[in-house]
């Protein structure tokens, strides 16, 4: 370090800061060591789309995912990988949060998706017409304004009495389209992609809504995807129709790693 350069002519009380910033990023690595950590939630935290899944079966848990990537990265002091593909709230409290203790003090959660019908909207869109599309989005819609507020709350109630000392991150979806590019982009419509923009947008809001309403923290992903959606080329962290089918619009390993680990991280404290 050229410190004489650095420091010349920066105030005095500028550079008293300089050890209390080191000393805060210590005691957040320290913190984050220490941490024991359960991943709950759906495919987008399962990792799928992002490969390399190991034994997990149809849960399809990525190596590449956000919370192993972070789990590599802070060495907590405990670790459960429970997230699993297609889950719904009552998949996470029937087969997840058993996982949690009040040892607990991280939690990480993506859900909702499942609930309203997220695969069969994007069925409905890549193989019929427009207007089904934007029915099926409307559909989805109609979930997300209900039940699904009642459904996530019954889900963040139960981590918190489950896990009591945790700090609970909720995150959100990615829009998949990047609109800009859309008349440059082969495979559905600018009317379906806007639709479906659209429904991510209003899942985001119910998903905040119900993490601001248990007290718990959101985390929200769409800037970081931002200019790497689907038509964003070899720049896009998310996979459009793919084999297997089953990864077809979820974030790659790119996404994982340059969408989601960032984000939780920060959020993670």
């Amino acid at each position: 370090m050229r410190i004489s350069r650095v420091l010349l002519g920066v105030p005095l009380a500028a550079v008293l800061a300089v050890p209390a910033v080191a000393v805060s990023a210590s005691a957040q690595t320290a913190a984050a060591s220490g941490a024991h950590y359960v991943a709950l939630g759906d495919s987008y935290s399962s990792g799928d789309g992002a490969g390399n899944y190991g034994s997990s079966g149809s849960c399809y848990r990525s190596a590449n995912a956000y919370p192993q990537q972070w789990a590599n990265a802070n060495a907590p002091a405990s670790f459960a990988f429970v997230a699993c593909s297609g889950a719904t709230t009552s998949d996470v409290l029937s087969s997840q949060v058993s996982a949690l203790s009040a040892s607990t003090t991280l939690v990480s959660i993506s859900i909702g998706g499942n609930d309203v019908g997220f695969a069969s909207v994007m069925e409905t869109c890549v193989l019929e017409s427009t207007s089904s599309c934007e029915n099926a989005v409307a559909g989805a819609e109609a979930k997300v304004a209900s039940p699904l507020p009642g459904e996530l709350d019954s889900v963040l109630q139960t981590i918190r009495k489950d896990a009591p000392a945790a700090r609970i991150v909720v995150l959100g979806y990615p829009d998949l389209y990047d609109l800009s590019r859309s008349s440059g982009c082969i495979g559905l419509s600018t009317a379906d992609r806007t639709a479906l923009d659209q429904g991510a947008d209003q899942l985001d809001s119910a998903v905040a809504a119900a993490a601001a309403r248990n007290g718990d923290t959101f985390a929200d992903v769409r800037s970081q995807f931002a200019g790497h959606e689907i038509c964003d080329g070899s720049s896009s962290w998310l996979n459009s129709v793919t084999w297997p089918i089953e990864e077809s619009y979820h974030p790659n390993a790119s996404g994982q790693e340059l969408g989601y680990l960032p984000v939780f991280s920060s959020a993670a404290g």
